[in-house]
């Protein structure tokens, strides 16, 4: 896929779903990727996913955590196409060394193309490799503005009009860096995790100045057990409103 059309068409609507802990990680200082949320917020994490045409994820949440990025099963399945969605959605990982395991769970599971966003840092060799598992290998420049170029070329031939991005925080971070990030869903946990080296929702390099930060508005704020729900809009993103935004957020699903 070329990125050589000066023609590009708007993005999807992008709306980033985390849980945290109460001290702002999403992971221990390790960094190892584990499910911190409940039960209840993976239910709905996967009601989520019935709103939306396609799921983004970083190469190394895949991996770790044996995701296959379905659909949740048969309830959410008739949800999708109650909403003239596909059964299933497209999935969607960024790798940008190209690293991508061959033995990740994703590839023994065929419900939906795969497509694999890298970069010029992925070898030739892990290129065809790459190609020879996934539907598609998308490469963009990996700066901020060319990755929002590539999921604006995604949405115009693949028809994605609303993507849910799953982590983890390099790639959220690149996508608030990119300016691509329209809604968070944020499900506070009731733990202390520490460590100045575990990683947060937004795990870049940051802005250095407080001026240049990305500025949301909470829509909503549900407790649920132990845990606060909570949905994030971004300021301006009102006017776009391409399949969204999400209003509300709990374990029986968006509204």
């Amino acid at each position: 896929m070329s990125e050589t059309n000066p023609k590009v068409p708007k993005r999807p609507w992008v709306v980033v779903n985390m849980a945290m802990s109460a001290d702002g990680k999403v992971a221990s200082a390790n960094r190892r990727v584990t499910r911190i949320g409940s039960d209840q917020d993976l239910e709905a994490l996967y009601a989520l996913r019935s709103t939306a045409d396609a799921i983004l994820c970083g190469a190394r949440t895949v991996e770790e955590t044996n995701a296959t990025l379905g659909n949740g099963g048969e309830r959410h399945r008739r949800n999708r196409r109650r909403r003239g969605l596909q059964e299933f959605p497209l999935r969607i990982v960024a790798s940008a060394a190209g690293s991508l395991s061959s033995k990740a769970e994703l590839w023994r599971h065929s419900f939906s193309p795969i497509i694999v966003l890298v970069t010029p840092r992925a070898s030739a060799s892990r290129i065809r490799r790459l190609r020879r598992l996934a539907n598609d290998v998308v490469t963009y420049a990996g700066d901020p503005k060319s990755l929002g170029t590539a999921l604006a070329r995604l949405a115009a031939r693949r028809g994605i009009r609303r993507l849910v991005v799953e982590g983890g925080g390099i790639l959220n971070a690149a996508l608030f860096a990119a300016d691509c990030v329209d809604e968070i869903h944020l499900t506070l946990c009731p733990l202390l995790m520490g460590g100045r080296t575990a990683p947060s929702i937004a795990d870049g390099p940051g802005f250095a100045e407080l001026a240049n930060a990305k500025h949301f508005k909470l829509v909503s704020a549900k407790p649920h057990g132990r845990e606060l729900f909570t949905v994030y809009l971004r300021v301006g993103s009102e006017s776009r409103k391409p399949g969204g935004p999400t209003r509300g957020r709990s374990p029986s699903g968006p509204s």
